[in-house]
């Protein structure tokens, strides 16, 4: 049967059902008025005579006030209270024709309020006891038994989905939370069985087959301790998506999802100052480049929340270009968009497009960026890093955009590789231009992101999918890491609050060892490291560092008005001397002169350690990446 046919029958029997419920409650009145007794025969014939009447009035307001909108399935409040206006209306229309055809004649003052009442039960009533049957039909089935982490609001949804739909599947038997007031307490019959301390001696008393996290709002460290709590009992676990993506209100079965290494070692939400960033981006011309890469795509989806008034994007990547047009069709097609397939290098096309857009904000997140693989590649990086920053911020200040916000990296500070050292020059080469220009030239440095293209995670995915080994270069090596939608909110942040010059430092909190998180997502995965996979250490790669710093130590960090944002002070760069040295820089790249390339950039960038003219190392692939920026 087609889907409209299968609605026509549900509406046509809801509508049959409380029609027949309509002389029901109309005799029932009349009959406790007369204290249940027999009903006199003169008002027994009114009752009957007015019917008609009755039940004409009924048909027209119940379908008036849509009590045929919702499902007897999913009844519900605004189900009752559609059916508590409906049958007020009726009796008080039914008292009123019925004045008005015989002045009320046999008519006793307490039945419409009766015939109120009556309606309201027998309409009411079945459709609760409708619903309550669908839900609890199979309470006594032998599905998965589960286990709630959390007595929440979350937990509660949870609940209330699988003894809607999913009772054959799943069965629930307890909560557990950590809040006293609620231990000893039930939600929808599910028992509140202490703190999450006895996670473990309730998996084993009870049987549990599956231990579900409902707790979106919890920290990276609550996270970690209640996983290892459901790590010890050997058993599955799912979470709840995080709070920020419950964007609908609603928790069901189908958003459970594994735990992830992300929800292990994000932080606390970032709060912004989102009124200071609208004032700052809404109304204005914004341009991204990189906009294809993982920090460029999610600073265009950030700045689109704070209303522009038109969006370029600007990528060398036909297909990365391509899939966030297709994005921003899709998900904002009121947006004006622009989209420029070009390489930061073309001085040419930059300067047409700054010319053609007169963009009012740049954020410049172009850049190569991958450790190992630029080791033996100085020329493309210093190329795309330092010269095309070089490309983008000169077209900033000749066509006076309003802030030029440089993405760096924790690798600029004491690099000890190729990319590192690129990125510092660019930091250096924006100071200098903010000496001389309106423009506000502001840099923002910060480590890892989590997920990024080229990253350590998705390649422990796959390595752990593969059966392992999972390589980790040291046993000791450790990165700073935080989410790419975190480094891109303070990203803009800092775009709002620097007056120029400045190298702000986001808080990346405390770094993490590899060697750890490896194990970790082993784990998530249900395996064991050591036995079910191995973790091999490969071996420092070239320009690799053990630990990463994020500052160096003549910047004299203080505090801004963001809690995640420090301020890096220190005596800017020579804008004379720096003009003269990207000469010098574009000279040794247009002769392809990698010697001279290497000694001309460790003019500004001293600290840089590598020797300047190593051979390349061939290595194998699947290694872990630990350079996102």
């Amino acid at each position: 049967m087609t889907p409209w046919l299968d609605r026509l029958r549900s509406r046509t029997a809801a509508f049959a059902h409380d029609l027949l419920m309509v002389p029901v409650a109309w005799l029932l009145a009349y009959w406790t008025r007369f204290n249940l007794e027999r009903i006199p025969a003169a008002f027994l014939d009114s009752a009957l005579q007015a019917l008609p009447v009755v039940l004409l009035s009924s048909a027209v307001l119940y379908w008036a006030f849509g009590l045929y909108r919702g499902v007897w399935r999913f009844a519900s409040l605004p189900d009752l209270m559609r059916i508590l206006k409906a049958v007020a209306a009726t009796a008080i229309s039914v008292a009123v024709l019925l004045f008005a055809i015989n002045r009320g004649e046999n008519l006793p003052r307490s039945v419409p309020p009766l015939f109120f009442l009556f309606q309201l039960v027998l309409l009411a009533g079945p459709r609760l006891l409708y619903r309550w049957l669908k839900d609890h039909r199979l309470s006594l089935g032998t599905g998965t038994r589960v286990l709630i982490v959390g007595a929440g609001r979350a937990g509660e949804m949870l609940v209330r989905d699988m003894r809607r739909a999913g009772a054959r599947q799943y069965q629930p038997i307890a909560f557990v939370d950590d809040k006293l007031r609620r231990h000893g307490a039930d939600i929808h019959g599910v028992p509140i069985r202490g703190g999450t301390e006895r996670i473990p001696e309730l998996v084993e008393t009870l049987a549990i087959d599956l231990i579900l996290l409902a707790v979106p709002s919890a920290t990276a460290a609550e996270m970690r301790a209640l996983v290892e709590l459901c790590e010890d009992t050997g058993k599955p676990f799912r979470t709840v998506p995080q709070l920020e993506n419950l964007m609908t209100g609603q928790v069901t079965i189908s958003a459970l999802r594994p735990v992830s290494i992300e929800d292990l070692l994000g932080r606390n939400p970032v709060t912004l100052d989102w009124d200071g960033l609208c004032a700052g981006l809404a109304g204005r011309v914004v341009l991204v480049t990189g906009a294809g890469g993982s920090i460029g795509s999610e600073l265009c989806r950030q700045v689109v929340a704070a209303r522009p008034r038109r969006l370029l994007m600007l990528d060398n990547c036909e297909y990365n270009l391509y899939r966030m047009e297709q994005e921003f069709a899709e998900r904002h097609p009121e947006l004006n968009l622009g989209r420029y397939l070009m390489d930061v290098g073309d001085a040419t096309g930059v300067d047409a497009l700054f010319a053609r857009e007169r963009p009012q904000i740049v954020f410049h997140a172009a850049a190569y960026k991958h450790v190992p693989l630029l080791e033996d590649q100085l020329r493309a990086a210093v190329r795309n890093n330092v010269i095309g920053t070089g490309v983008v911020a000169d077209g900033a200040h000749r066509h006076r955009c309003e802030r030029f916000v440089l993405i760096s990296t924790d690798k600029a500070v004491n690099p000890a590789n190729a990319m590192g050292a690129t990125k510092r020059a660019a930091e250096v080469l924006c100071q200098a231009l903010a000496q001389r220009s309106e423009t506000r030239f502001i840099t923002v440095r910060f480590g890892n992101v989590l997920g990024s293209a080229g990253s350590v995670v998705p390649l422990f995915k796959r390595q752990i999918e593969c059966g392992g080994p999972v390589t980790v270069t040291d046993p000791d090596i450790e990165r700073y890491f935080m989410t790419i939608p975190e480094a891109c909110q303070l990203i803009m942040q800092a775009a709002v609050i620097g007056a120029g010059g400045e190298i702000f430092v986001l808080d990346m909190g405390e770094p993490v060892k590899i060697r750890d998180m490896a194990e970790q997502m082993i784990r998530l995965a249900g395996r064991e490291p050591g036995r079910d996979i191995e973790i091999r250490y490969i071996g420092l790669r070239p320009g690799e560092k053990r630990f990463e710093e994020l500052f160096y130590d003549a910047e004299a960090l203080t505090e801004t008005q963001h809690p995640k944002i420090r301020v890096a002070r220190r005596e800017g760069a020579d804008a004379e001397a720096i003009a003269a040295w990207r000469q010098r820089i574009a000279d040794c790249t247009a002769r392809c002169d990698g010697d001279a390339l290497a000694t001309t950039l460790r003019e500004v960038v001293p600290q840089w350690q590598a020797a300047p003219s190593e051979a390349p190392v061939l290595r194998e692939p699947q290694r872990a990446e630990l350079s996102d920026v």
